[in-house]
């Protein structure tokens, strides 16, 4: 791939990221970073959460993971549909009552400052981790088609990455993120479309019925698994695709924080029925591209990586067409920046509002030069967790990222459903202690469940072991009255 080319088309997509950001910050407030004055379209939210929710992780990985574990992780997906029902349904109308910034503020309301704090505390650590870990793998691939070539080292590459998005939303923060996702949304989805489409002309492929055919006909596009001792087993993924959803998006504050950027329940509700709808398609469109990548190499002779995760950078790089491998370069830079854009207003916004008390503590005039410097901080964090991946993580991003999750969204899980559906207190000092105590006993949990539980093998539902587990804490801890 000619990397001159490469680069002036990531130059010219960073221009465009850079002009909306100058169009939606002009005549920002104090509050525009945190809230985008609560004025976004919820069509614009819809379709920009995709981009988000997906990012370079889903673009790369999924694909991939398609020659180890079929279309399993499609049973996953279909349990995100019950999960975005139950946010729009419970949490939406939760968070509008109490018009929310963090929602995290709602923990101090129902149980207190530790608890408020745990959650937050939680919340950061996981999204940090989470995203960092994405961002690491789209930096892998431009490192490989861009980086390498200019003699430019990964470290130097990575802070170039980091740099360049705190950039464009240090001040517009969630306005920008809002009209910045819709657009790299679009680059992501014409990505895979125009790669499948290119692949299949390549293969021979004349019309839409033959791809549907082909891909059908793949043993590789199995979708269910009904092996109850399986990790891949579809009532473990179902649940646990719901229960994913339910923490990553509904309690998490990078998701719900564009949510609440719109103008009414009505509209954020709207939002999420429709983005559930589009999420389910593209992730089939993502499965799909996996068996074209597979057919493809399988009919080029062309010899499979040691991991899953590398197979289309590979071929985008050193197989396709220059054409396709500019469509791929576009779609992988679009997946990174809509998810990890966010992220980072997110944690500013979490840090500021939930540890800072910045809307209590502080006059206007101060907030944004607080915010400011605390944007910065966060995005040196991540520039450094990229490079601990960078040497520490050897398999599959798309399983890593959900392992983290049931470790550190867990708390989470448990004390929103605690809060939720019970009318109890709880002794509020021992919340930190309980979260944890929580994934520890989880890890145990699962490590030894094959051996304990007549070969039963934990998979993401060990998310729902740490929430229940936080439950079961709070539930010895509740006050008498």
């Amino acid at each position: 791939m000619n990397f001159q080319l490469v680069l002036w088309v990531i130059s010219g997509y960073f221009l465009l990221l850079f002009l909306i950001s100058w169009f939606t910050s002009r005549k920002v407030t104090s509050d525009t970073f945190f809230t985008g004055d609560r004025q976004s379209p919820w069509f614009l939210v819809a379709f920009g959460m995709i981009g988000a929710s997906l990012s370079g992780v889903t673009f790369i990985s999924v694909p991939g993971e398609v020659g180890n574990s079929n279309f399993f992780y499609f049973q996953v997906v279909l349990g995100y549909t019950l999960g975005y029902f139950t946010i729009a349904k419970v949490l939406l109308p939760l968070y509008y009552r109490l018009n929310l910034v963090s929602i995290y503020s709602y923990l101090e309301d129902r149980f207190g400052f530790w608890s408020y704090k745990t959650g937050s505390f939680f919340f950061i650590l996981s999204r940090a981790l989470g995203s960092s870990l994405r961002l690491y793998l789209v930096a892998s691939v431009l490192q490989l088609i861009l980086f390498d070539a200019l003699g430019i080292p990964f470290w130097v590459s990575v802070l170039i990455t980091v740099g360049l998005i705190w950039l464009y939303t240090h001040r517009g923060g969630i306005k920008t993120v809002v009209w910045t996702d819709t657009l790299q949304t679009l680059f992501m989805l014409l990505a895979v479309v125009i790669t499948i489409f290119l692949i299949g002309k390549d293969l021979g492929i004349q019309s839409m019925g033959e791809y549907v055919s082909r891909v059908a006909e793949d043993q590789r596009s199995s979708i269910f698994n009904w092996d109850w001792k399986s990790g891949t087993n579809f009532f473990k993924q179902f649940i646990s695709g719901a229960f994913i959803t339910i923490v990553m998006t509904g309690l998490d504050q990078d998701m719900m924080q564009k949510n609440l950027t719109c103008r009414t329940l009505g509209d954020a509700q709207k939002n999420m029925f429709w983005f559930t709808t589009i999420l389910v398609v593209v992730n089939l469109l993502f499965l799909s591209l996996g068996v074209m990548l597979y057919l493809y190499a399988e009919a080029k002779g062309i010899q499979l990586p040691a991991r899953s995760d590398e197979l289309f950078p590979l071929l985008a790089t050193q197989h396709f067409s220059a054409f396709a491998g500019i469509v791929f370069v576009l779609g992988i830079t679009a997946a990174a920046y809509s998810s990890a854009d966010s992220t980072l207003t997110a944690l500013t916004t979490s840090f500021c509002f939930d540890f800072l008390e910045i809307e209590r503590k502080y006059p206007a005039e101060k907030r944004v030069a607080i915010r400011k410097k605390v944007h910065l901080s966060f995005t040196a964090l991540m520039y450094v967790l990229i490079l601990g991946f960078y040497f520490l993580n050897d398999q599959s991003v798309i399983n890593s990222v959900f392992i983290i999750a049931g470790y550190t969204y867990g708390p989470l899980l448990g004390l929103y459903s605690f809060g939720l559906f019970t009318k109890w207190k709880t002794k509020d000092r021992w919340v930190p202690l309980v979260a944890i105590l929580a994934p520890i006993l989880t890890f145990i949990i699962s490590s030894n469940s094959e051996k304990w539980l007549w070969g039963y093998k934990f998979g993401f539902e060990a998310l729902i072991l740490n929430g229940a587990l936080m439950f079961l804490g709070l539930y010895l801890l509740r006050k008498k009255d």
